[in-house]
């Protein structure tokens, strides 16, 4: 038995240095230069979205925003051109396949090609699975995962004839943990995950290393979309973020310059990963299954935003009729 766990941690170990010193950060002389690159950024102007897309335009990258809130977008687009950038935005329902297909020929007219694809738009609708419609999880599931299929596909193609292209998808660190009420966004965010590193797979044994899949799994950020969400010892472990920047930071300076190709913020939440990994069900079921039951109890997330709130998105299917 002590010789079966020492084998084990020695394995545990290895493959822990290992991943380490694959994800070793380039040096400052080695990241990728974005300057010129071209990106679309669905869910563009609020959150993750817009602090990605403050980012990118640092970076000198032209920039298309695709989003439901045309205010906020509005707002996004003036100040981004107000620190120089050159942007489209659009408003677009990412689970609309038409409506994507046609926005992704519109970028490729607009900007002359699409270098970056941001898959940030998403949605939380909480709920124990049993007692919501069964339509409420087929909606999440449509905009979390299904956007992510139209929105690829329409743009993999021209990557892999230029042999270049970064997709970047925003999963979640509840893709690999989950709890009470969290039932169809865990299992959206999980699939986001498989299908970022099946693709990465696929690119690299067609021999297409220049196209690059970045899977991205945030924790909780104080305001926004989970704000009110209590996490317990997870939260203790990572606690929640000040910012939407400290994930945008991470794409960008990780993900798209130094090319690591999963991205945890906090950091802490590579630790939740390992975890997820070695600690059996039955503890784990205890330590953080049990505690989420009082996850959602303060929760108020962005009140009267399309798709999280079932009313104001029968508004907003109203006002596009």
């Amino acid at each position: 038995m002590i010789f079966s766990l020492g084998k084990k941690t020695f394995f545990a170990a290895g493959a822990l240095g290992a991943g380490m010193l694959l994800s070793k950060r380039k040096n400052a002389g080695d990241v990728n230069n974005l300057q010129g690159d071209k990106a679309i950024v669905t869910g563009g102007a609020m959150g993750f979205g817009f602090c990605i897309c403050k980012r990118l335009v640092r970076e000198g990258v032209e920039v298309t925003i695709w989003d439901l809130n045309e205010e906020a977008m509005a707002k996004a687009k003036q100040e981004l051109e107000s620190m120089g950038g050159k942007i489209y935005t659009y408003k677009c329902d990412v689970s609309d396949r038409k409506r994507v297909e046609e926005l992704c020929a519109q970028a490729k007219k607009d900007m002359g090609r699409v270098d970056i694809l941001i898959n940030n738009a998403g949605f939380f609708r909480p709920g124990v699975f049993h007692e919501r419609p069964v339509e409420e999880a087929v909606r999440q599931m449509e905009v979390n995962m299904h956007a992510h299929f139209y929105t690829t596909h329409a743009v993999l193609p021209d990557m892999i004839a230029r042999n270049h292209g970064y997709v970047v998808n925003v999963s979640s660190s509840a893709a690999f943990i989950g709890g009470l009420g969290w039932s169809t966004y865990c299992s959206s965010k999980s699939a986001v995950h498989g299908f970022t590193d099946v693709l990465r797979t696929e690119m690299l044994c067609l021999g297409k290393k220049g196209v690059k899949f970045i899977s991205v799994h945030p924790g909780q950020v104080k305001t926004g979309m989970f704000e009110g969400v209590n996490l317990g010892i997870v939260g203790k472990l990572a606690p929640p973020m000040e910012s939407h920047d400290t994930v945008a930071e991470g794409i960008v300076e990780d993900g798209l310059k130094r090319d690591k190709t999963i991205i945890c913020r906090p950091k802490t939440m590579y630790i939740m990963w390992m975890i997820r990994g070695w600690v059996p069900n039955k503890i784990l079921d205890r330590l953080v299954g049990l505690p989420s039951k009082d996850s959602l109890t303060a929760y108020r997330g962005r009140p009267g935003m399309a798709h999280t709130d079932p009313e104001a998105e029968k508004k907003a299917k109203a006002a596009t009729a």
